[in-house]
């Protein structure tokens, strides 16, 4: 067997040998793209006081990853279809650890978000290139249990990255949370060529820039609209963005219904199987990111744990995703995606209901059963459904299903973050004014509202000022664990209504059993007509 595989997958009369070892090679990508997200949770305390970062500056680090990460990965993953699956994953891994580079070596806050939106364009091409090669690689009797890996996968990034980030945070400066990515990146790279077929459409027309561009438009508009309006108002900037977004969309289905070869058939949403998919992950990662982004943080500033200690406290979410994903590996085949998903939606539902309990006094147990039953739904829904949206497109579109299913993905988990995180935000701001008063400056209240990391270190500026001293320090300290047990306790009802009415959604729009996912006709391979070298990319 030769030491890099050159064979396309569509050429291979017989499954892939290697198969397995590839899915670890596209689990471990998935892996560095989701931690690079989730292990800035436990970052953000070192980059604000390093940087001085304002409430705005942190939230345009975090998010200008999201932007490009969500608006490029129709369009990338439709490129990849027709060029190179292959090609784009290694080429996303390449442009991801360039990224991670910069942010690890520069010291300015335009830089850092420089780099993080350099690392998101390199994981909007990474994302959809797992997907559609794990469905090119694997016959379509062991998919699901590939997805189901897949997806386990995601779940496990999430308490994975804060773990990672804070072992290093132990020793190292908040570089280092960039520069770990470096290498897992390079052992991608190596391990695609070594262990991944390359693939590509058989049969595929001319791209849709047009449609591409107006996806990337819409998409773009509107996650900077729910970033930038919840948090820092309706201005302008924001307003503008919104309308830009509802009239980038109504163009998109507009043109995609003319086009003769759309990069996403809109028609395909009529179908209830992948419609009711595609709003699955969109809720359930809704509720779900925006449930973690504040757990973690009561852990940090109120419970006092340290960047590792976090991380290790969101160990019980990765084992019951992986518990999860056992189960449905067995029950979705029984059962239907009618009933697993919506089983798993129902547990996060009420996982999220669990944080309404939080209260100042509150413990890291008030919030093992929440992060059991999240991490449990994310292994049971996730898995189902990305099988049934993945199962909805042909072979010269895997690329674009791959970008379908991870723009809801990541769509629903930037709503989840913008939108919670901005109730949170209110509910604790309302609070901590009626408990505090005018018993502070304003400017220093001004501080002590922006954030519960804010109102924090206020308190420790009162403790060492002689006109304020420990005492008030920790009246202080008192009035702002309250204000944001009590926000927590008030955005997750809000949330978990909200993932309530999706569930409903979700099971009313997927069809029972008794009406099965439509499969797309497999198309006619055609005789090879592409140079070796393009094909063994």
């Amino acid at each position: 067997m030769p030491l890099f595989v050159s064979t396309p997958a569509e050429r291979m009369t017989e499954p892939y040998a290697r198969r397995w070892w590839a899915l670890l090679v596209l689990c471990l990508s998935l892996l560095i793209v989701v931690m690079a997200n989730t292990s800035l949770i436990v970052a953000a305390p070192d980059m604000t006081r390093d940087l001085g970062l304002s409430s705005s500056d942190l939230q345009w680090v975090i998010d200008g990853y999201t932007v490009p990460y969500a608006a490029l990965m129709l369009v990338l993953g439709s490129i990849g279809d027709k060029y190179s699956r292959r090609g784009a994953l290694v080429l996303g891994l390449l442009i991801f650890a360039v990224g991670s580079v910069m942010g690890g070596l520069v010291d300015g806050t335009g830089l850092v978000i420089v780099s993080r939106a350099v690392m998101g364009v390199g994981a909007a091409v990474v994302m959809p290139a797992t997907l559609s090669l794990l469905v090119a690689i694997f016959p379509r009797s062991e998919r699901a249990k590939a997805i189901t890996a897949w997806s386990a996968t995601s779940g496990l990034a999430i308490a994975a990255g804060p773990l990672a980030a804070g072992w290093l945070l132990e020793d190292h400066a908040w570089g280092s949370t960039f520069l770990m990515n470096v290498p897992l990146a390079v052992l991608g790279v190596v391990g695609a060529l070594l262990l991944v077929p390359p693939s590509k459409a058989a049969q595929m027309g001319r791209i849709d820039y047009v449609g591409g561009l107006l996806s990337i438009v819409s998409v773009g508009s509107l996650v900077y609209a729910t970033i930038e309006g919840p948090h820092f108002g309706w201005g302008a900037g924001p307003v503008t963005a919104a309308v830009v977004a509802g009239v980038g969309l109504l163009s998109f289905v507009a043109w995609e219904l003319r086009h003769p070869h759309p990069m996403l058939d809109v028609r395909r949403f009529a179908e209830r199987p992948f419609s009711g998919s595609m709003l699955a992950v969109l809720f359930f990662f809704f509720g779900t990111f925006g449930a973690i982004y504040y757990s973690t943080q009561f852990l940090q500033f109120v419970l006092g744990y340290n960047a590792l200690e976090t991380g290790v406290r969101l160990l019980p979410l990765a084992g019951a995703v992986f518990a999860g994903a056992a189960v449905t590996g067995r029950l979705a085949p029984k059962l239907g995606v009618k009933l697993v998903v919506g089983t798993g939606m129902v547990i996060g539902t009420a996982g999220v209901l669990l944080l309404t309990r939080i209260e100042s006094g509150s413990t890291y147990t008030d919030f093992v059963a929440p992060l059991l039953m999240l991490g449990f739904a994310i292994g049971l829904s996730v898995a189902p459904a990305t099988d049934t949206i993945m199962g909805s497109f042909p072979e010269s579109e895997l690329g674009v299903g791959g970008g379908a299913n991870d723009t809801a993905l990541e769509l629903g988990a930037s709503l989840g973050i913008a939108i919670l995180g901005s109730l949170l935000a209110t509910s604790y701001k309302d609070k901590l004014t009626g408990l505090v008063g005018g018993r502070l400056p304003a400017e220093t209240m001004d501080t002590a509202k922006d954030s519960v990391g804010g109102g924090v270190a206020v308190a420790e500026q009162v403790a060492k000022n002689p006109d304020g001293g420990p005492q008030q320090a920790q009246t202080l300290i008192d009035a702002v664990h309250e204000s944001f047990a009590h926000a927590i306790a008030h955005t997750s009802l809000i949330g978990a209504v909200i993932m309530a009415v999706g569930t409903l959604i979700v099971i009313a729009v997927l069809p029972g059993r008794g009406r099965p996912a439509k499969q797309r006709p497999q198309e006619p391979v055609e005789a090879p007509e592409a140079s070796a070298t393009v094909d063994a990319v």
